[in-house]
């Protein structure tokens, strides 16, 4: 069958060995695009819409699950969502996480026959696919089982609660106790610290502060959001199946993602 797919690699050679390889096993498949990091695969995932897509875990930048948060995030309302597969030298507790979740992964190095079976499982799902609605559903409840269990490696021990920021201007540092900060943005190579009355950066990655914040008090509503649950005034669900944010103390209103939509329900 014909299909269109992207290759997501940051090693030349294994992305090469990878389309020699589907070329072999799959005639009718066109790859539209070889990206060297996440980020690039995002951007040419969305503006190509691949029918697969192969995203390597570890890249710079951008890892293959962020990019695969991104694409679920910002994909077109009623474009038929990619098929996801993963490609990892992960150990056994990324593959435990991959296995539980039904997510497709290719092991490296890519032995033929189960990229030959990946291959088989691809050309059944999307001879049987009829609609976006119920692909991009599916996926979404993958990705976030394997972003809550944080399955993709070794358990290890969790980091003290943050109890103050420490922001620092110039040659002044200000702490901003925790329970003041209503919601964390990510900024290019910042985080805006925004509390009721100013705003603060600090230098440090959101996946870096995430595990510092309990998640019953801060929630994530976007790859590069995290609100303070209470300072939520209400959310609105819109047809897109993103929820817009009115919040307590700021006039500003932030967009729950449709990966973390479903935080949002009636009592």
């Amino acid at each position: 069958m014909n299909a269109t797919a992207l290759i997501a690699e940051d090693e030349p050679l294994l992305a090469a060995g990878l389309q020699a390889d589907l070329a072999r096993l799959w005639p009718g498949l066109r790859i539209v695009a070889v990206a060297g990091d996440g980020r690039q695969a995002v951007a040419q995932a969305l503006a190509l819409q691949p029918q697969v897509c192969f995203l390597d875990i570890r890249m710079p930048g951008m890892s293959g699950l962020e990019a695969a948060q991104a694409l679920a995030e910002d994909w077109p309302e009623g474009a038929p969502f990619p098929l996801l597969v993963f490609v990892t030298a992960y150990d056994q507790y990324a593959l435990q996480a991959f296995a539980q979740q039904a997510v497709d992964y290719l092991l490296k190095p890519v032995e033929p026959a189960r990229l030959a079976a990946c291959v088989q499982r691809l050309q059944r799902l999307l001879s049987g696919r009829q609609e976006a609605a119920p692909a991009l559903q599916q996926t979404l409840q993958q990705l976030r089982a394997l972003l809550g269990a944080q399955g993709l490696a070794a358990p290890t021990a969790a980091p003290p609660r943050l109890e103050v920021v420490q922001a620092q201007v110039g040659a002044v540092v200000h702490l901003v106790p925790i329970g003041e900060v209503i919601y964390v943005e990510a900024a290019d190579k910042y985080l805006r610290v925004v509390t009721a009355g100013r705003e603060h950066l600090i230098r440090m990655p959101l996946k870096d502060l995430l595990p510092q914040l309990d998640p019953n008090v801060f929630w994530q509503v976007h790859r590069g959001t995290v609100v303070q649950a209470r300072c939520i005034a209400s959310a609105k669900r819109e047809d897109s199946g993103k929820v817009t944010l009115s919040l307590h103390g700021r006039s500003e209103k932030l967009v729950a993602s449709r990966l973390y939509a479903h935080l949002f329900k009636g009592m």
